[in-house]
């Protein structure tokens, strides 16, 4: 995939495609019809520039997934921990963490996560 970024629409509709998939294209149309308030040719122009970017495949008009939405965010978190924290993760939770209070859950999750990945170094 190319370009990994998408827009503010182009995220909503990537949502519908990701929560509905694998969805023939003219269940698309009518989804983004009732919740965008779209036409039939923004539909199929923004689906074709997603397919294009290499998020979705349309097979014999069965749009499928080739991005997960799991992949995408967390390509978009590295990128954003990179470009804003140099890369250093921990700078980035000091940050996040900052001006928060974490709930014990909160912490325990986090040290369960961390836990987990020392296991499997």
């Amino acid at each position: 995939m190319n370009d990994y970024t998408l827009g503010a629409v182009e995220s909503k509709f990537a949502d519908i495609i990701w929560s509905n998939a694998p969805i023939k294209s003219g269940d698309i149309v009518k989804i983004c019809e009732q919740k965008l308030n779209w036409k039939k040719p923004t539909t199929y122009t923004v689906l074709r520039k997603l397919c294009e970017k290499g998020f979705f495949v349309n097979e014999s008009g069965t749009v499928k997934v080739v991005i997960t939405r799991e992949e995408y965010y967390a390509d978009q978190s590295g990128r954003f921990v990179a470009e804003s924290f140099k890369g250093s993760l921990p700078a980035f939770i000091a940050a996040f963490i900052s001006n928060k209070t974490l709930s014990s859950a909160e912490a325990d999750e986090i040290q369960r996560m961390i836990d987990e990945y020392r296991k499997g170094v």
